[in-house]
């Protein structure tokens, strides 16, 4: 799914649902990245192009780059429902 420049992201690409979580992964447009909320990692070069992946559960919002929400609102066996909205 696309979500706006503004977040820091590009393109977020769900990889796989198992065991309650949603794995995902998305490159980064800029030259840093924060994840608070559920779990994240990857890498960042010094001109952006690297790349972040995360594993989210239900439950809380993760905030994103101070910027993005992202919720995993339900997980139905190999579907799942996200919501995406400005953090804050």
């Amino acid at each position: 799914m696309t979500v706006p420049e503004t977040y820091g992201l590009g393109p977020i690409e769900v990889k796989a649902i198992t065991g309650g979580r949603v794995e995902m992964v998305a490159p980064l447009t800029g030259s840093g990245y924060s994840v608070s909320g559920c779990s994240g990692g990857g890498s960042v070069s010094s001109a952006g192009g690297g790349g972040v992946g995360l594993s989210c559960g239900e439950g809380p919002a993760a905030t994103i780059n101070d910027a993005m929400s992202l919720k995993v609102v339900e997980i139905r066996g190999t579907a799942a429902v996200l919501r995406i909205a400005p953090a804050g």
